[in-house]
């Protein structure tokens, strides 16, 4: 799929997502949060709900956090039109108050969508709630930071600390700058798997071609 189809598709579901009423939160949202960045983006970042500052812009991190994140991005030698953001909802909860199971499972589908036609390399779940709903029964934030897991899928995810966490506890910034200082090496790795995986299939495809020639 072109470059232009598939940000054709994602403004698409953007739309979707605009005039979506599935849950409460439509209620008392300002504007909806679908993400931003690259529909080819190599790397999608899963936060977990729009604060005040993305619900009056309806663009995800855009307030301190998402400082946090950019300052991030760009120490990978990245920008924020390189990669994808969004978040686990698509619309701010009252207050800020966490998640709630019911409102997450209503806008997965949308996010499932985006990954679809984004197809990344690497998916990094920032914060308990993005890791919990896309790694479940993996265990805790605490004990999954840092540590890429390969899903039956094939799927790689990257769970992080939230960039919000490292601003309200500054022992976790260090521990987070070193986490996604992985990023890179993780997308070496998966480069280099699919490569192998391409050259055996082209060995397993020669050899089968040179028995049917026998």
């Amino acid at each position: 799929m072109s470059h232009e189809n598939k940000q054709d598709e994602l403004n698409q579901i953007a739309e979707e997502i605009s005039a979506c009423t599935k849950c409460e939160l439509h209620k008392t949202r300002t504007n909806t949060v679908p993400g931003h960045g690259s529909a080819n983006a190599k790397v999608l970042f899963i936060g977990e709900a729009p604060g005040a500052d993305e619900d009056e812009q309806g663009i995800p991190f855009c307030g301190r956090a998402g400082k946090f994140l950019d300052e991030m991005i760009e120490s990978i030698g990245l920008n924020r039109e390189d990669v994808f953001i969004c978040n686990t909802l698509k619309c701010r909860p009252p207050g800020n108050r966490d998640p709630e199971d019911k409102e997450k499972e209503v806008c997965k589908p949308y996010l499932q969508k985006q990954v679809e036609v984004i197809r990344p390399k690497l998916i990094v779940t920032l914060g308990r709630h993005s890791t919990a709903t896309y790694l479940p029964g993996a265990g805790g934030i605490s004990k999954l930071h840092g540590k890429p897991v390969r899903r039956p899928s094939g799927q790689v995810y990257l769970p992080l600390y939230h960039p919000a966490a490292a601003l309200h506890n500054g022992g976790l910034r260090q521990t987070l700058l070193s986490d996604f200082g992985k990023i890179p090496v993780i997308l070496s790795k998966i480069a280099k798997d699919t490569s192998n995986k391409i050259q055996e299939t082209n060995e397993e495809e020669t050899k089968a071609k040179q028995g049917k020639l026998i």
